[in-house]
C-alpha cells in the first residue's frame, strides 16, 4: 500500500510539471513579428518608394524607419444589431435604423472609439 501511495505521488507530480513546462513552450513561440511593417528613407530621396525590410537607403545611405499605417475610419451600429460588422460610410443600421456611429481602427486594426 505504501508503494502505491508513493507511485501515484510520483505520477501526479510528473503530469504537474509536464503541464506546467507546456505552457511556457506555448508563450515563448507566441512571440510574432509583425510581417506587413514597410520602411522609407526619412528624407524621401526617392519619393514615396517603400522598402519590405529593414536597411540603408540606396540614395543618400541613411537609415530607413519604419512607415505606421494611417488610421482607417470605419462605421458600425451602436447597438451591435449585425455584430461587428462594419461600414465604409456614414448612414443608418439596416437593422434599427439608429445612425451610424463612427470607430477608429488603430495599426494593430483593434477598433477604438473615438
Amino acid at each position: 500500500m505504501k508503494t502505491m501511495k508513493i507511485m501515484f505521488t510520483m505520477a501526479l507530480a510528473i503530469c504537474c510539471f509536464g503541464t506546467a513546462n507546456a505552457q511556457t513552450k506555448k508563450s515563448k513561440s507566441n512571440t510574432v513579428t509583425q510581417a506587413a511593417a514597410t520602411y522609407q528613407c526619412p528624407m524621401k530621396c526617392e519619393g514615396d518608394k517603400t522598402y519590405s525590410k529593414a536597411g540603408r537607403c540606396p540614395v543618400c545611405n541613411m537609415n530607413l524607419k519604419a512607415v505606421e499605417k494611417p488610421l482607417v475610419a470605419t462605421y458600425q451600429c451602436p447597438m451591435k444589431c449585425e455584430g461587428d460588422k462594419a461600414y465604409n460610410k456614414a448612414g443608418k443600421c439596416p437593422v434599427c435604423n439608429m445612425n451610424l456611429t463612427k470607430t477608429v481602427t488603430s495599426k494593430n486594426n483593434q477598433p477604438q472609439r473615438p
